[in-house]
């Protein structure tokens, strides 16, 4: 699957879920949205979190206890029928807080199932996903990567913004790069696309100081440059993480773009990671490419 931040796919899709995140994505969802063009629809999925009801029968044995089961059950559908209910409010509320700041055409969607096998669905129509990096479960000072935005990422193709905090509009990009096959073609998509339109740039390598990584560094910024980006390269030496950190402070960085680096389903993709580290710690939204 192709993650060219480009024409072919039209929509920006925001997975909302009610949790502390949900106003940062509404707003980062909303950026992207018009920076590209592109539609935003805002998806919400109602999951499945625990068994029926009706597979308790066995606990308690007969007799005058099976009301409580009868009890059980109608608050099981109450409760579901609000989650419903509480889900569209949601979704209303999101699109029309997009349409206040400027987005042209907003779109709901409720499902219910699991959020990987609703995204992937859409995957056709969408060009980029908007998520949160906290779920529902954390809090929103945890810094904790939620089950969804793992699942999400090691699962589909498609680009992925990450919702951090408080949104603000950047003014700033940087891409870490490293030289690998998946970081070039994540130099062409932006090269191609219209997210940072008008907006400078860095390319920032961390590694030796030689030939190779200097060429590399330069091949990068010079597919941006006959694109028409505004970008300057950068080779630092010293710790990824902290080189990257380090430079998105001093230059004042408001999107990091990073590859979501690993390919097997299997493997725990951001576990022990650089990936994992930077979104756990950046205080401005970062933007996966697969």
């Amino acid at each position: 699957m192709s993650n060219e931040l480009n024409h072919k796919k039209n929509a920006v899709t925001a997975c909302i879920d009610g949790s502390q995140m949900t106003d940062s994505i509404i707003a980062t969802a909303a950026w992207a949205s018009q920076q590209l063009g592109a539609p935003l629809k805002f998806l919400h999925v109602l999951e499945r979190t625990s068994q029926p009801v009706s597979n308790r029968s066995g606990a308690i044995g007969p007799g005058s206890a099976s009301h409580l089961l009868d009890e059980l059950t109608e608050l099981d559908e109450k409760r579901g029928k609000l989650a419903i209910q509480l889900g569209k409010h949601m979704l209303e509320d999101a699109r029309a807080r997009a349409l206040d700041a400027g987005v042209a055409t907003v779109t709901v969607q409720q499902r219910h199932g699991d959020l990987l096998d609703a995204v992937m669905t859409l995957e056709d129509e969408t060009r980029l996903f908007a998520i949160g990096r906290l779920g529902e479960d954390h809090e929103e000072n945890s810094h904790k990567l939620g089950a969804q935005l793992e699942s999400l990422v090691r699962g589909i193709g498609t680009p992925v913004i990450v919702a951090v905090g408080q949104f603000t509009r950047p003014e700033r990009f940087m891409v870490a790069y490293d030289g690998s096959e998946t970081a070039k073609k994540a130099i062409a998509d932006i090269a191609r696309g219209d997210l940072f339109k008008a907006m400078p740039g860095h390319v920032v390598m961390i590694g030796s100081d030689n030939e190779r990584n200097r060429q590399d560094l330069q091949d990068a910024c010079n597919v941006l440059h006959s694109h028409g980006h505004q970008v300057q390269g950068h080779l630092r030496q010293g710790g990824v993480v902290a080189e990257l950190c380090a430079f998105r402070d001093e230059h004042q960085i408001g999107l990091i773009v990073m590859g979501a680096y690993g390919h097997s389903r299997v493997r725990e993709l951001f576990v022990g990671s650089n990936t994992s580290k930077m979104i756990s710690d950046s205080p401005v939204p970062l933007l996966l490419l697969r």
